[in-house]
């Protein structure tokens, strides 16, 4: 497990999307041999974004062999809904980068039968040839119809013109079960909001109330987070060995691995704990 610590949100956005970007020029993608990576939604992966859109306008990257599947889409709201994950990732990404249409994929919400698409969905990953990078969502669990708890509804209700009658209250989601096939997983955490969860997710074991917690048995799990969201960890400056730091890289093998408490690699902006 890699656990890389920048110093803001701008910086962990733009590490992530410079491993991403390294991650897919080293695959060396062509029409025999795609890149596969999943994608999230909500407001902390628009940084890496943006960057990656920077990336691709500057002749860094190209995404015209590389298949997408994203991890969300809502029950029961229109496609080309504004607030649908399919308009978000058109909006935010798609139509700013070179990648074909048919390569990319995102549950649909209102298809007749919800279990069949999930099916389908888990089936058309496996015929990709598996994820070659992938963040994280619940555990123990397949592509599946996942209710919204009260309080992700109260959330997403300032989506909505805070019209709770007008919020999903259902989604079709990948879940970790999923996501631990993938070949590398990498999970931004960002903001002081999200530091008990990141607490959770590494410095103790395995929980089913944190799920995120679940990838501490991934051989080759990055967390990417801000200073502000290291704010509960414990160990990190009683345990750890300083070394200078190289640029965000693909996984190698016999780079640290474990859960937390056996050895592991942490890049902060100038620096690389193991």
């Amino acid at each position: 497990m890699r656990l890389v610590i920048l110093e803001d949100y701008d910086l962990a956005s733009e590490w992530a999307a410079k491993y991403i970007r390294n991650r897919i020029i080293q695959f060396k993608p062509s029409a025999e041999r795609y890149f596969t990576l999943g994608l999230p939604t909500g407001s902390t992966p628009l940084g890496c974004y943006k960057k990656l859109i920077e990336y691709y306008k500057s002749g860094d990257i190209s995404f015209k062999f590389v298949k997408t599947f994203n991890m969300d889409e809502y029950v029961g709201l229109p496609r080309d809904h504004p607030e649908s994950y399919h308009s978000y990732m058109v909006n935010n990404f798609f139509q700013h980068i070179d990648i074909d249409p048919s390569n990319t994929h995102i549950l649909d919400g209102n298809a007749p039968d919800l279990e069949a698409e999930c099916e389908a969905f888990e089936r058309k990953i496996t015929e990709a040839g598996g994820i070659d990078l992938f963040p994280g969502s619940s555990l123990v669990s397949r592509t599946r119809v996942k209710t919204l708890a009260k309080d992700t509804i109260l959330a997403n209700a300032r989506f909505f013109g805070n019209d709770l009658s007008k919020v999903p209250t259902m989604t079709l989601t990948v879940g970790v079960g999923t996501v631990m096939d993938a070949r590398e997983v990498m999970i931004l955490i960002t903001g002081a909001h999200k530091a008990f969860a990141l607490y959770k997710a590494i410095e103790e074991g395995v929980n089913h109330m944190w799920t995120v917690s679940a990838f501490q048995q991934h051989p080759h799990t990055i967390f990417v987070c801000d200073e502000d969201a290291t704010l509960e960890l414990r160990a990190l400056v009683e345990h750890l060995h300083v070394e200078q730091t190289q640029e965000a890289q693909p996984w190698e093998a016999g780079t640290a691995e474990g859960s937390w408490g056996r050895r592991k690699t942490i890049i902060s902006p100038s620096k690389v704990i193991v």
